[in-house]
This record gives structure tokens, C-alpha cells and sequence, in this order.
């Protein structure tokens, strides 16, 4: 196949890429000589010497590895270092981890004895000290550690994120956040193969136990891209790197049919570090709802009823594997790559039931469509990482190169109650392949003690090839393609660009202003017509971010930054699927990026027992991006995007964490916000003036030493839009889990949407018609999740606070 061809001849290019870098990175290399002796002896509580301890010293700085050794039978060490300040980490399995800081080598020094405890004498509190902060606020994001969140046990990428405050998750998998759907999603901080053609499914397909973390970004820096109008969602997978070998391994059973297994090792040694995750996951959704719609037009009116049962299987690996080399004390390479193929079958059925104008049925008809997809996504990542002797300076060099391939054949029928009225039969293929290649290279220089100058290029490159064909079947049973229906979209997006951006923190006042140049070229070509629309968009995004301390504990902020929204390639393909005949989605070949200004104001205060972040924002969007219905025919409507007009939107956000107690924490978030949309589509204005707000309240209880249990519950109020309004939508979940093992293993039991009442509900109105629509993706399930700890304990605080990176981290991220 084409995709491994190019995935053999890319991985040629790499490793000779790496071959080179890593000769000429370690001719310049610049090491310090290892004239110092380190040593000690490790012993246990009662001071009995502890043989093969692994016992290794760090950089403060990066928090790189600089040497190792294992501890001999009598439990002493040595270990050779050059001139500095390192922090030291012993450890054994079954021990607590040492932590040593502030170690000044400028002679030998002698540590003395060094005490570990055993991890089995007091496992709650090793427990408690193991829970990161749910929520860390940084200078330009927000930072989730959904790791301790158990209703995310066995749950997908996609439930993951609608668990965040602010973000919110549809019934068919859309994201939006803050109640905008042009949110930039990122995997490990980059576009990712997971999320190429489509992200709706790539998130529901990607298996929650591998994220680590989800960063929200609402107002980014020069430092990110500029695309999505309403932030980035970061989210970051599970990748170890303490010493030795250890990982983690999952498995999970669930109803209506959910199965998984995935597993996370990993490897650490002096100069490399090894790393693998796999995933496998088979799910089988049952959907479905009603539509019930009216026509009136001039001459007739009727109406007509549809039932809808949709069921979706599929069978997903998700394969991430590689390296760290560690060339030398100040610099390393990483080669990894994914792999994640994935098999389909989508079943949809519609049953129309039509109605003259006293609402007495004149007939029905069935059509089913039966849909086999194939997914191949592949991609293959290339990081060089060097900092020097300054503190914090830092350079990143990456490159990528990523494939996704999917192939649907569906096969497609109708039938009447209507006597003398012939079945119809119709077969559909749809092709696409994406090809990215990305280079980016990062720059950070400190300015005096507080300061930051940062400097990076990028050079974004993708090309997208749609293929789509119909073929009917004709009476004697021969297929002729549907030449209407028969067409192929290149579509290339080539983004070029570059920024600066300097910082410092000054007493309690802490600043951060940047510029950002792209320029994008958008291309689309249709092979049909030969219609072919070129445009060129060079655009400046400026960004700032200002915070000031006023105490320790409390503390505001204000951001200001340009984004741009532009065209998802899907949005811009002509054709449109079948299984639905009267309710038709089509592309829109013509429209162009949506420009947003969007500024931010927010207010941080802690206390002992928790915190409460508020935040008043505003965005005002030029070229609105808005999908719009019409009355495509007798009885059928159309659904396409449209460059609208204009958009204003502001609101207030809250989100609040409390501990009333030991073994109760409680987190909740509140999201009020009005949108004012206004513009023209052929000679139509489309008005809107929305008020909504969504909330979402999670509560944790550690009932006993190795019980705990969390419930949450999820609420969206109804809204208008510019054609008709979405009704309220609400789910409860909650979960239970079980240490085991002697702590090693856990054993969770999840139960989502226990109401059974997330659903998606709307009407919509246009000219000569009305419409109310219900539709549920999936019902409640139920999951029992096993996970177990290879070599490790419940993650604890390794002296590292929070999360990877600071306020000013970047270089190399995105």
C-alpha cells in the first residue's frame, strides 16, 4: 500500500537525519570533567545496608539524567561527577523513593548514611502524597491532571475532555470550548495522525488510560500556533522516564460491549531511556432518536417522522513507541513514531413515515446504509533537545512526518410502502489520504534572573487527496457510477511562520508580549470540473499576558491575543453522505478563515482548603464560520458552512476546588456566556442573541485506606441560534475504586450518563420549514477497569512540582 511505502521511505530519511545530527551534536559536545566523588551508603529504617539500590544524580535545571549506579552489599555508592549543583534519587523496589536536593559539588563530598523506608509500611500516605494537583494554572494555560480522575477509567480520549470545566463534548463527539466548536486540538503538543481526518473519531478511539494530562490554552502566546479562535486543547500521553524499568498495564470489560487493553513501559538507563505504549480497543455503540419535521409551503403543507437506529463497531490499536539518547549531559535525541489502524462497520437505518396536512400517513419508506471504514494513521517524530550552561536556555529542533489513510465502502437502500415504486440500490466509495510533514525549531535565551527571550520558525506542510464515487444499480442488475455524484478534492494547506516573544518577572509583576507571523496557502482543486481555488493569507497574531501577586495566595491576570479559524478540509468537500436522503450535510468549497480578537481577565485566590480561578473574557470574530440550513428541495434540507458575517461573544467563567476535610475533595466550574451573531446569506439575514451556561461538580470521598469513590454531574443549558434553539442536556456519572495488590493494582468500576439522559435535542426553522430532533450516540454503560503498576507505587511527587514546564516553558511544544 501506498502508506507503508511512504512510511519505509520516511523512516529512511529519519534515521539518516538522526545519524547526522547525532555526529555533528557530539563533536561540539561540551562536557564537564568528573573529578568530583559522589558517595554514600543506603540503608533501611532499622540501618541495615540495602544492596542494588539504583541511586542516580540529576540536573536541577532540565531535571536530566547526568549519572548512575547501583549500591554494592554492603549498601555503598560512588559516583564520579564534575563541578556543579544536582539533586540525588534512590531507589528499590518496594521502597520509597529518596529524594536529595541542593547537592554543591565542588569537591568530594561523603552523603553519609541515607535512609529509605519501606513503601509498605504506610501505603495511605504514600496515597495522598501521590495526587498531583487536578487543576495547575500556569502564566498562558491550564493544566488537568485527569491521572486521579476515576470516572476516566476505561473511558475514551473524548469522554476524558468532557470531564474538563470549559470544555464540552456533544453526543456525536463535537468539541467545543466555552461554547465554540474553533478549538485547536494537539497531541503531545503538536497535529497529530490521531486527529488527521476526522477528530470526532480519532478521540473516541484513542483509549483514555494513556493521557496524562489535558492543558487548556484559551487566550496562547506567539509561542502556539495561531489556528482555532477559541484556544488549544493540548492533550498529553502517558510517557515514564524514572529510572530502571517500570510501567503500567490496564484492562478493561464493559456494557454495552467495551473491551480494552493497553500497557505503557518503559526502560531508563544511563544514556538511553526506551519507551512503549499499546492500546486495543473493540466498542460496540447503539444509537439512535427521532426527527420529527413540517412542511409548509405555498401550495401544500405536510409533515413526515423519521426513526433513526444507528450501530457502530470497531476494533482500534493505537502503537507508540521510542527513544531517548542522551548525548551528552546538555543534550538528547528522541526518535519515536505511532501506528494506529483501525476497522469499522457503521449500520444506519432511517424509517420515514410520511403525513398529509390532517397528519394521516400516506406511506413509509426504509433505508438502511452499511458501511465498512479502514483506518491506517502512522507517524514518525524526530526531537533534538540541547541547554547550556545558563539556566533555563534551551534549544529544540523537530521534525515530523504523518499519514492517515481511511477507505468507507457502504452499500446503501431504500424501499417504499408506495406500490409500483422500485427498491433503489446504490454503493458509495470514499478514499482520503493525508500526508504532513512539520519542522519547528525553538529558541529560549534568560534575560538577567526573571527573564525570558524566545525566538522559533515553523513550516507546516500538508496535503489531502478526497476521492468520492457513487454507482446505482440499474434494473438488470448492473452498476453504472452516478456521475454527479463522482468527483476528487486535492486540497493542500501549507503554513509558514515565525514569531518572537520576550518575558520577565519583576517583584510580584510578571509580563509576557510576543508577535507571531503566518502565512497559509490554501489550495483546492476539483478533478471534475477543473475548478481550482487558490488564496494566500499572510496574517500578524500579536499576544500579551500580564499577572500580578498580590500575596502568595491570590493573584490576577490579563491576555489579549489574535487567533485565526480556518476551513476544516471536510468543510470544503461538495458531496455529501447518503444515509440520511432527506437530511443532508454538504461542504462549501468557498469559504475562508474566520479572524478573532479575544482578550481575557481572570482572577486566581488559594487558600489551605482550596481555590477559586474567575475569569471574564471576550472575543469579537470577523468572517463567522456558521452552518446554515435551507430548504435544498421538495422535502429535503441542506446543512453546509457559510462565512457569515461577524461574531461577538463574552462571559464569565468560574472554577472552584474545596477539601473540607482529609479524604474529600470537591471541584465544580461554572461557564456563563452571550453570543451576538449577525450577517446575510442570499438576500436572508441570520440574527442571533444567545445567553447559555454549562457547569459541571465533581466530588471525591477516600472512604477507607484503600477505597475511594467520585461521582460528577454535567449540565448545558438550552441556547438559541441563529435558526432555532438547542435544548438542555445533563449526565451523572460515577465510580468507585479498589487498591489491591499490596497497592500495586487497582480495580475500578465506572458507570456513565446513570440517567440515561444524555441526548441531543434541538429545533430548527427556515423557510418553508420546522423541525424538532432527539438523538442519543450511545446509552448508560458500565466498566470495570484493571490497571497494574510494574515497579512503581501510585504515582508520588518526585520534586517536581506539578506538571512538566513553567509559566514561560516552550521551545519545541508546539
Amino acid at each position: 500500500m501506498r502508506l507503508l511505502s511512504v512510511f519505509r521511505d520516511s523512516l529512511r530519511c529519519f534515521t539518516l537525519s538522526l545519524c547526522l545530527l547525532a555526529v555533528a551534536v557530539t563533536v561540539k559536545a561540551d562536557d564537564g570533567v568528573a573529578n568530583h566523588e559522589v558517595k554514600g551508603r543506603i540503608v533501611d529504617q532499622a540501618g541495615h545496608p540495602v544492596a542494588y539500590a539504583s541511586v542516580a544524580l540529576y540536573l536541577p535545571s532540565d531535571s536530566s539524567l547526568v549519572t548512575g549506579a547501583a549500591s554494592n552489599d554492603l549498601g555503598e555508592f560512588s559516583i564520579r561527577a564534575a563541578e556543579g549543583r544536582y539533586y540525588l534519587m534512590v531507589r528499590f523496589l518496594s521502597y520509597k523513593d529518596r529524594f536529595i536536593s541542593d547537592i554543591q559539588v565542588n569537591k568530594n563530598v561523603d552523603l553519609g548514611d541515607i535512609k529509605i523506608e519501606s513503601s509498605f509500611t504506610d501505603l495511605e500516605a504514600v496515597t495522598i502524597e501521590a495526587d498531583k494537583p487536578q487543576m495547575e494554572l500556569k502564566l498562558d494555560k491550564r493544566v488537568f491532571n485527569v491521572g486521579q480522575d476515576l470516572n476516566n477509567r476505561g473511558a475514551t480520549a473524548a469522554e476524558v475532555l468532557d470531564n474538563i470545566p470549559s470544555v464540552e463534548v456533544d453526543v456525536e463527539g463535537n468539541v467545543s470550548l466555552r461554547g465554540s466548536e474553533n478549538v485547536r486540538i494537539l497531541i503531545d503538543g503538536k497535529p497529530s495522525g490521531l486527529t488527521g481526518l476526522s477528530s470526532t473519531d480519532a478521540l473516541r478511539m484513542l483509549q483514555g488510560d494513556l493521557v496524562e494530562r489535558v492543558e487548556v490554552i484559551t487566550n496562547p502566546s506567539a509561542r502556539y500556533d495561531a489556528e482555532g479562535e477559541v484556544g488549544i486543547i493540548n492533550i498529553v500521553l502517558k510517557k515514564e522516564k524514572t529510572q530502571g524499568f517500570n510501567g503500567s498495564i490496564e484492562a478493561r470489560v464493559g456494557y454495552p460491549a467495551n473491551y480494552g487493553l493497553s500497557a505503557t513501559l518503559n526502560v531508563r538507563r544511563k544514556k538511553f531511556n526506551y519507551f512503549l505504549t499499546y492500546g486495543v480497543g473493540y466498542q460496540d455503540r447503539q444509537g439512535g432518536g427521532e426527527m420529527n419535521q413540517h412542511f409548509f409551503y405555498p401550495d401544500t403543507t405536510y409533515y413526515y417522522d423519521r426513526i433513526q437506529d444507528r450501530n457502530r463497531t470497531s476494533l482500534s490499536h493505537n502503537i507508540r513507541l521510542g527513544t531517548d539518547f542522551y548525548l551528552t549531559k546538555k543534550s538528547s535525541l528522541t526518535l519515536s513514531g505511532g501506528f494506529n489502524p483501525s476497522q469499522g462497520r457503521n449500520i444506519s437505518r432511517n424509517t420515514y413515515q410520511d403525513f398529509d396536512s390532517l397528519r394521516t400517513r400516506t406511506g413509509t419508506v426504509w433505508r438502511e446504509e452499511d458501511e465498512n471504514a479502514t483506518d491506517q494513521n502512522a507517524e514518525l517524530n524526530l526531537n533534538f533537545r540541547k541547554t547550556f550552561e545558563k539556566e533555563e536556555q534551551l534549544w529544540t529542533i523537530d521534525l515530523k512526518w504523518e499519514n492517515n489513510g481511511e477507505e468507507e465502502l457502504a452499500d446503501l437502500t431504500e424501499k417504499s410502502s408506495e406500490a409500483g415504486v422500485e427498491d433503489i440500490y446504490q454503493r458509495t466509495s470514499q478514499v482520503n489520504d493525508q500526508t504532513t510533514w512539520l519542522f519547528q525549531s525553538d529558541y529560549i535565551y534568560p534575560l538577567g534572573k526573571d527573564g525570558k527571550f524566545e525566538a522559533g520558525v515553523k513550516i507546516n506542510l500538508k496535503d489531502v487527496t478526497y476521492d468520492y464515487s457513487l454507482e446505482d444499480q440499474l434494473s438488470d442488475q448492473t452498476w453504472v457510477v452516478n456521475s454527479e455524484f463522482n468527483n476528487t478534492l486535492t486540497y493542500t494547506d501549507n503554513v509558514y511562520a515565525a514569531y518572537v516573544m520576550a518575558g520577565k518577572k519583576k517583584n510580584k509583576f510578571s509580563y509576557q508580549a510576543g508577535l507571531r507571523f503566518e502565512q497559509a496557502e490554501l489550495n483546492t482543486v476539483y478533478a471534475q470540473n477543473n475548478y481550482a481555488n487558490k488564496r494566500v493569507f499572510p496574517s500578524f497574531f500579536p499576544s500579551a499576558h500580564f499577572s500580578y501577586e498580590f500575596t502568595e495566595d491570590r493573584s490576577i491576570q490579563l491576555s489579549y491575543s489574535r487567533r485565526v479559524s480556518r476551513p476544516r478540509h471536510w468543510w470544503l468537500i461538495p458531496f455529501f453522505g447518503l444515509a440520511d436522503s432527506r437530511n443532508i450535510f454538504s461542504g462549501n468549497p468557498n469559504i475562508n478563515p474566520e479572524f478573532t480578537h479575544s482578550m481575557e481577565l481572570g482572577w486566581l485566590s488559594q487558600g489551605d482548603k482550596g481555590s477559586i480561578l474567575s475569569s471574564v473574557y471576550y472575543r469579537h470574530t470577523d468572517g463567522e464560520i456558521e452552518r446554515v440550513v435551507v430548504n435544498d428541495s421538495i422535502g429535503v434540507t441542506r446543512m453546509f458552512p457559510i462565512n457569515l458575517g461577524y461574531e461577538n461573544a463574552f462571559g464569565l467563567e468560574f472554577t472552584i476546588s474545596y477539601k473540607p476535610m482529609k479524604n474529600w475533595n470537591m471541584n465544580g466550574s461554572f461557564n456563563f456566556y452571550r453570543a451576538i451573531s449577525d450577517g446575510t446569506y442570499e438576500d436572508v439575514r441570520y440574527y442571533n442573541d444567545a445567553y447559555a451556561w454549562s457547569s459541571r461538580f465533581s466530588s471525591k470521598w477516600k472512604v477507607k485506606k484503600k477505597l475511594n469513590i467520585q461521582t460528577s454531574f454535567n449540565y448545558r443549558s438550552p441556547s438559541t441560534t441563529a435558526q432555532g434553539k438547542r435544548l438542555a442536556m445533563y449526565n451523572w456519572d460515577a465510580s468507585a475504586a479498589l487498591d489491591i495488590l499490596k497497592g500495586n493494582g487497582t480495580l475500578t468500576l465506572g458507570l456513565r450518563d446513570i440517567l440515561n439522559t444524555r441526548r441531543r435535542r434541538f429545533e430548527s426553522h427556515g423557510d418553508y420549514f420546522s423541525s424538532y430532533t432527539d438523538f442519543q450516540w450511545q446509552s448508560r454503560t458500565t466498566t470495570l477497569t484493571f490497571s497494574y503498576r510494574l515497579n512503581q507505587k501510585k504515582k508520588e511527587d518526585r520534586g517536581r512540582n506539578g506538571s512538566e514546564g513553567g509559566d514561560f516553558d516552550g521551545g519545541g511544544d508546539m
